[in-house]
């Protein structure tokens, strides 16, 4: 299978991990007799550095014609601590998100055992949880209109949504819910007892939920929701929210992992969908090979999966689960017995060959290599 990817590494800690997914992808190439081309292009700080903007035409033009897009990380300080920057790395990303009209992001929320302890919940609450979000990237109070008057007294954002926007989310939550290995279970989070919004979001779901028989529905307060994560996060199966709502639970979800640097994401759209773990650029960390690469390379994992190589995809997945049972893990992970960077991306492509033998001894696994004696 011959497949095009766009790889924008960004600023930061971008670069460093996702060469590691890029080696991830060149080894599952190798192995699985697939031809992948990576065109790279410049978007964020890097960008405006080397060009002057933040999403040069060439970066769209290429997004645009390849098969996906993976992305490392966007922002630097010198502009998040210049509020008079009139040309910031965010722009970039807003910006392409518009011209890939990508209108849906997923985030997948996993607890790996051999990580709970990373966790702020008690074990017993982290076992089987097994969910994903789907938030509406595109509409509601991030993109209505903003009003402020001129006395700089009074403010207003405008949230607003269609039933179209809502359709095409929805449609593709209710789908993932059928896929194998799923509970067939959507959860709507609104706030319908308040907002007219959300009571169209609940309208339009149970006209949706009319042509998925098989999958169940059920519906929660986005306050109640925000407890029920903490409390039982087992429960959820396919969770499906508006913008703001969904950029909140994501964000908390994302601590029952333990790390940041664990979880991956996906931006769909009508044309090319872009990929990227869910951590930002991390400026501190760049360039001592201390950051951890796995966010990035799950998201190189779920971008296969997207193009129907569900073996490849599973096969990268037993790599990262492997590191994380072994205890081959990055500085956030484990602060005194660290691996590096690159040694933890090495050891995932030598996993997706079939380099590594069944039982190995961390003392005969260097910090930065992963040669296996």
């Amino acid at each position: 299978m011959k497949k095009n990817f766009v790889i924008i590494e960004g600023d930061g800690i971008g670069p460093e991990v996702t060469r590691q997914s890029v080696r991830v992808l060149r080894s599952i190439a190798e192995r699985f007799g697939h031809e992948f081309e990576f065109t790279y292009c410049l978007m964020g700080a890097d960008a405006i550095d080397k060009t002057g903007n933040p999403l040069p035409d060439e970066t769209i033009e290429a997004c645009l014609n390849c098969d996906a897009v993976l992305l490392g990380a966007i922002g630097h300080p010198k502009y998040d601590n210049d509020p008079s920057a009139k040309i910031r790395p965010e722009q970039g990303l807003l910006k392409l998100r518009k011209s890939l009209q990508l209108f849906a992001n997923i985030r997948p929320i996993n607890t790996y055992p051999s990580q709970h302890h990373l966790s702020p919940l008690k074990s017993k609450n982290l076992e089987e949880v097994d969910f994903i979000i789907f938030r509406e990237l595109t509409g509601g109070i991030y993109f209505g209109k903003k009003e402020l008057n001129e006395e700089g007294t009074r403010a207003s954002d405008e949230c607003v949504y269609s039933k179209e926007e809502i359709e095409r989310v929805a449609e593709l939550a209710f789908q993932y819910a059928q896929k194998p290995g799923r509970r067939k279970k959507l959860t709507l989070v609104d706030k319908a007892n308040v907002l007219e919004t959300s009571r169209l979001w609940r309208k339009t779901i149970k006209e949706t939920a009319q042509r998925y028989p098989d999958v169940s529905v059920d519906y929660m307060f986005v306050d109640n929701a925000a407890m029920q994560i903490i409390l039982n996060p087992k429960q959820f199966d396919v969770l499906l929210t508006e913008n703001m709502f969904g950029d909140i639970l994501s964000d908390e979800a994302s601590v029952l992992s333990g790390s940041l640097g664990l979880l991956p994401s996906a931006s769909v759209g009508k044309g090319s969908i872009l990929f990227e773990p869910i951590h930002g650029s991390y400026p501190q960390a760049a360039g001592k090979d201390i950051a951890n690469p796995l966010g990035s390379v799950l998201s190189a994992a779920m971008m296969l999966e997207y193009l129907g190589m569900n073996e490849e995809a599973s096969q990268i997945r037993e790599g990262v689960n492997w590191t994380l049972h072994n205890g081959f893990v990055t500085k956030d992970l484990d602060p005194v017995n660290f691996y590096f960077t690159s040694t933890i991306g090495e050891l995932i492509s030598d996993y997706v060959i079939g380099k590594i033998p069944g039982s190995v001894k961390k003392e005969y696994i260097e910090l930065r290599k992963s040669t296996i004696i």
